[in-house]
């Protein structure tokens, strides 16, 4: 074991979900929602218990709902590496990016474009189908290299031009793994004027984030994806949103802005369990330890991939998280995913996991893997095992 394997203790991270104690299944399903440690469903609960009120009060449980408001949007900015004021929670990623998106879109004309690119998840591209339906603007999408499905930079260059009024992607693709240079793509956008707008979903629960770094305008994401509770996160850059109206009832606090595009009631006791989330996150991942375990997961996937297996985008750990697509030689990977769920391995089978642009490349139902830093070197080498033994036609189930 490697140096960086060594000194991550994934038993004692693993101690922390119930979960992973019971030995029910083995969790290969991080890219559909993560397992949730014990300490955010206590704080769910207590939240529940202890702050089962509203803002605006002077009494001792609305006092602690503000501060359940506080300590979220503190942790935001931690986990964003913006101000409190930028981030913004919601139902979900999906109608953050809706809601964002509409406000955004009272600016939009006939004839502007939003750019997106082949490899991005739906929620990523169907609010600007829909902006650009009742605006008259139009969604165009950049090509992505067949064999990577990493970016086709000529292709994205000349796709930017002086009619784009948004650059919107997914950072990293749920179904096949690869990542994108963001800070590159920032740079094409705003060389003509444009915002760059992020799907952070899946590159969340992989890699950390820093918004001033990659110099993006909007990011949105999902907590349930790193071990938080269903929820929708999102950062908005303060001269951005300055600009936008938010759709909100009258009185709602305009300030701070993030604020402004929270609408209603929110849900406290899923912030209480994202600040949760966001502690433990820091605690297993410093410095980088939860991350680079996964990286090193995944090589060893790699590696051990038997004859007639095959991955669809980069082959090694470059350019992408340690999400696989596979495709399996004169298999069905839906009757794949079936006998390895028998067998107690959470996978799924999909022709596109929401990613519409890849259906083409992946040509029928792909077998997707998704590591995660609890996941154990002993686990990823029993899946290895199954998927020879399946593959080798060891396996009347898929014969």
């Amino acid at each position: 074991m490697t140096a960086v394997g060594s000194s991550f203790d994934v038993d004692a991270v693993r101690a922390r979900f119930s979960t992973l104690r019971g030995g029910e299944a083995i969790f290969f399903d991080t890219p559909g929602g993560s397992q949730v440690p014990d300490e955010v469903r206590t704080a769910v609960a207590d939240a529940m218990r202890d702050a089962a009120g509203n803002l605006g009060g002077s009494f001792p449980t609305s006092r602690r709902v503000a501060a359940i408001v506080e300590d979220a949007h503190d942790a935001a900015a931690r986990f964003l590496g913006c101000a409190p004021e930028e981030t913004i929670f919601g139902q979900n990623m999906t109608s953050l990016n809706f809601t964002l998106s509409r406000a955004f879109a009272r600016s939009l004309r006939e004839g502007d474009e939003v750019v997106v690119l082949q490899s991005d998840h739906d929620a990523s591209v169907s609010p600007w189908l829909e902006a650009c339906a009742d605006t008259g603007g139009s969604v165009v999408t950049a090509a992505v290299d067949r064999d990577t499905c990493l970016p086709d930079w000529d292709d994205l260059a000349a796709k930017i031009g002086p009619r784009t009024r948004v650059v919107a992607f997914s950072w990293a693709a749920n179904s096949v793994g690869t990542v994108v240079d963001a800070a590159r793509v920032a740079e094409l956008a705003h060389a003509v004027g444009a915002p760059v707008w992020i799907d952070a979903t899946h590159y969340a629960a992989h890699l950390p984030i820093d918004v001033r770094a990659i110099d993006c305008d909007v990011l949105v994401c999902s907590p349930y994806k790193f071990c938080g509770p269903h929820l929708g996160l999102a950062y908005g850059r303060a001269a951005v949103l300055a600009d936008w109206r938010p759709y909100k009832v009258r009185p709602a606090p305009t300030a701070p802005i993030g604020r402004s595009f929270e609408t209603g009631t929110m849900p406290y006791e899923q912030l209480a369990g994202f600040t949760a989330a966001v502690a433990y996150w820091e605690s297993v991942d410093a410095p980088g330890a939860g991350h680079a375990w996964t990286r090193e997961l995944g090589d060893r996937f790699l590696a051990g991939l038997p004859a007639g297996v095959s991955v669809i985008g980069p082959p090694t750990s470059a350019d992408r998280v340690a999400t696989f697509l596979l495709q399996l030689d004169v298999l069905d990977a839906a009757a794949v995913s079936d006998e390895l769920v028998a067998r107690g391995f959470n996978v799924t089978a999909s022709e596109h996991f929401y990613c519409l642009g890849l259906r083409e490349r992946i040509g029928g139902k792909a077998l997707r893997v998704g590591i995660f830093h609890y996941n154990t070197a002993a686990e990823v080498d029993a899946l290895l095992a199954a998927l020879a033994e399946i593959a080798a036609g060891d396996s009347p189930a898929v014969a």
